[in-house]
């Protein structure tokens, strides 16, 4: 159920960011048939998980000379998905909270807010889509830091989009993103706060296509630019090009995946650009009711707080294999790779010039099915980053049960 904390925060987002939230074609309505309250034309879905209640063998991703750390924890994550219909227009929103335990250690617990806004409104031949978004975490921000650090994220994106033809559509969107890690916040001697404070923007140009009535395809041209507030010798500019491919939660294929191409080009000269493919993919598939095949890909710049190796590519495939067994049980396989291809800035000296690290990640679990939203599992997941850096390699085995209901 939605807290007051929780209603007012995305009520002042929709008036604060001003910013329209989905991406055309991405709205999804309520499934009458899984949407678990309604009241009038109010439907909510609410969903709570226990997960990671057990222990985690390396709690601050240490190399093995430095004896690294073992503790206790749990992640509580309680969530809500509101759709609420006003005339042919919705407005949807998303909340979750994720608290993190630790026993010994008091500095890796923490609260994880997430919230989302939207404003879908259908007209005749015109589209538009409104809303922002909210993240205060106290969490690692990505495969690089291995320190929990205090952050927020403050955004929006928008759309219009025109039906030019019975099946194509034209349309622009835009986005903005402001990224602020709390003063205090290290990771390596580093201040985060100074070097990776940005606020970043797109505009966009689009057309789409219904091949059927639940799968479309798309090409984007959009320019981003980056600008950081402390750090300006970080700030860039990009020109992408992305052609993408979107299945309806009805589909066979559930998601999308596209690929495209970056021309990165940072303001400093003194920072290679980058000129070369991206790719994005959230995809499942259900085989004869029985086996799910799921796969999430990313190629993207990503930035680094490291001063003279300031970007890398990051390159990365995760899958996962569920199967039922027989009744109520479960089993579940899932395996990743990710490559942090870093960039050194032209005349410094840096510990390992052309480095590469690479985060491995394979794991599964069992589980039990108490009723069609409540599931009991025991989960096992080890992960393993290698470097040319002694101080980034560690291996860490996370081990403990779950309890989810409406996950």
């Amino acid at each position: 159920m939605l807290s007051v904390k929780a209603l007012l925060l995305i009520g002042g987002l929709s008036l604060l960011t001003a910013l329209p939230a989905f991406a055309q074609g991405d709205f999804v309505a309520p499934d009458p048939a899984t949407a678990r309250v309604r009241i009038g034309p109010l439907w909510v879905n609410p969903g709570i998980a226990l997960t990671n209640l057990g222990v985690d063998t390396n709690v601050f991703d240490e190399p093995a000379e430095k004896s690294p750390k073992r503790d206790f924890t749990a992640t509580i994550t309680p969530k809500t998905d509101v759709w609420l219909q006003l005339g042919s227009t919705w407005l949807v929103g998303h909340v979750d909270e994720g608290i993190v335990w630790y026993q010994k250690y008091p500095s890796e617990r923490s609260l994880n807010d997430r919230y989302r806004l939207g404003w879908h409104v259908p007209l005749n031949r015109v589209t538009f889509d409104f809303g922002g978004s909210y993240v205060n975490t106290h969490d690692r921000p990505g495969f690089e830091i291995d320190a929990r650090a205090q952050h927020t994220e403050v955004g929006g994106t928008g759309s219009v989009e025109v039906r030019w033809l019975s099946k194509t559509f034209f349309g622009a969107k835009a986005s903005l993103l402001r990224t602020n890690f709390d003063g205090l916040a290290e990771f390596d001697g580093v201040n985060l706060h100074d070097q990776l404070n940005r606020t970043d923007t797109t505009a966009a140009v689009t057309v789409r296509h219904e091949l059927t009535p639940l799968t479309s395809i798309g090409v984007d041209v959009a320019r981003e630019q980056q600008h950081f507030e402390f750090s300006p010798f970080r700030d860039a500019n990009s020109t992408q090009v992305v052609g993408r491919i979107s299945f309806d939660p009805a589909a066979l294929i559930k998601g999308s995946a596209s690929i495209g191409f970056r021309d990165f080009a940072p303001v400093d000269r003194s920072l290679p650009a980058y000129q070369g493919s991206t790719a994005s993919a959230d995809l499942s598939y259900t085989l004869l009711g029985m086996t799910q095949f799921g796969v999430q890909a990313t190629r993207d710049v990503q930035y680094s707080y490291e001063i003279d190796q300031p970007y890398y590519v990051l390159s990365g495939i995760n899958g996962s294999v569920a199967q039922q067994i027989f009744g109520p049980f479960d089993l579940i396989a899932r395996a990743g790779v990710q490559k942090l291809d870093y960039r050194d800035r032209a005349g410094a000296v840096v510990p390992l010039a052309g480095r590469v690290d690479h985060v491995h990640t394979y794991g599964g679990g069992i589980g039990v099915h108490l009723g069609p939203d409540v599931r009991l599992g025991f989960n096992l997941d080890h992960s393993e980053r290698t470097s040319g850096i002694a101080d980034r390699r560690y291996k860490g085995l996370r081990y403990g049960t779950s309890v989810t209901y409406g996950f």
